[in-house]
C-alpha cells in the first residue's frame, strides 16, 4: 500500500498553474487523498474484495506450510535410522518444498499488490479529475496533498469538501468512524507464514 500512497501523493501534489500565469495571484489549497478515497462508496467494495483475495492466498500458503512442517517432523524422527541415500533424498525434498513456499509467498504478495493497484487506479483517476475541476472553478493555482503539508490551519480548508461534493459524496461528520476510515487495501492482510526451519544436512 505504501507504493500506491506514494503514487497518490505524487498525483495530487500539484495542479495546473495556468491561472497563476494569467492573474499573477496565488491561491493554495490542500487535500487528503486517502480520506477522499475512504469516503467513496466503492471503497468498501474494494476493501472487501482485497480481503477476500488475501484470505484465499493466505489459506493456501498456510496449507503448504503445514504440509512442509509435517514432513520436517517425519524427517527428524526417522533421520537417525536413515541411510545416507534416503537422508539426502528427504533433505532435497524438504529444500524444494521450502523454496516452493517462498516462491508462492512472493507471487502472492505481487498478486495482491497488482489487484490493489488495478482496483484503485480508476478511483484515483476519478478523484484527480474532480480535483482539477474544483481547483479551476474556484481559482486555486496550487493544490498540495495533506501528507506534504508542514503547516496550515488546524481544521484544514474547504477544498476537500468541495471535491467530495463534486463527486456526489456528503462528507462524514468530523470525529465519526467513517471520517477516519482507512484507505482501501491498508487493512487487507498480506499472506504470511512463520519462518520455516531450514533443513540442515547431517555431516
Amino acid at each position: 500500500m505504501n507504493k500506491l500512497k506514494s503514487l497518490l501523493v505524487a498525483a495530487f501534489l500539484l495542479v495546473s498553474v495556468a491561472s497563476f500565469a494569467q492573474t499573477g495571484t496565488v491561491k493554495i489549497g490542500y487535500t487528503n487523498a486517502n480520506y477522499i478515497i475512504s469516503q467513496l462508496p466503492e471503497s468498501r467494495q474494494i476493501e472487501s474484495d482485497l480481503k477476500a483475495h488475501s484470505s484465499q492466498l493466505e489459506k493456501e500458503l498456510q496449507n503448504k506450510y503445514k504440509s512442509y512442517q509435517e514432513k520436517v517432523e517425519v524427517y527428524k524422527k526417522g533421520a537417525p535410522t536413515m541411510t545416507d541415500v534416503v537422508r539426502a533424498d528427504r533433505e532435497k525434498e524438504l529444500t524444494t518444498l521450502q523454496a516452493s513456499i517462498e516462491e508462492f509467498q512472493r507471487n502472492a504478495d505481487a498478486s495482491l499488490q497488482k489487484k490493489e493497484q488495478a482496483a484503485l487506479e480508476p478511483v484515483m483517476n476519478k478523484i484527480q479529475k474532480a480535483i482539477d475541476k474544483v481547483a479551476k472553478e474556484n481559482g486555486y493555482t496550487h493544490i498540495f496533498t495533506a501528507e506534504a503539508l508542514l503547516y496550515g490551519p488546524e481544521d484544514g480548508n474547504s477544498f476537500t469538501d468541495l471535491v467530495l461534493k463534486d463527486l456526489g459524496v456528503t462528507p462524514a461528520p468530523k470525529g465519526s468512524p467513517a471520517a477516519s476510515a482507512a484507505t482501501p487495501g491498508a487493512t487487507a492482510p498480506k499472506p504470511a507464514v512463520t519462518n520455516s526451519t531450514p533443513v540442515k544436512k547431517k555431516k
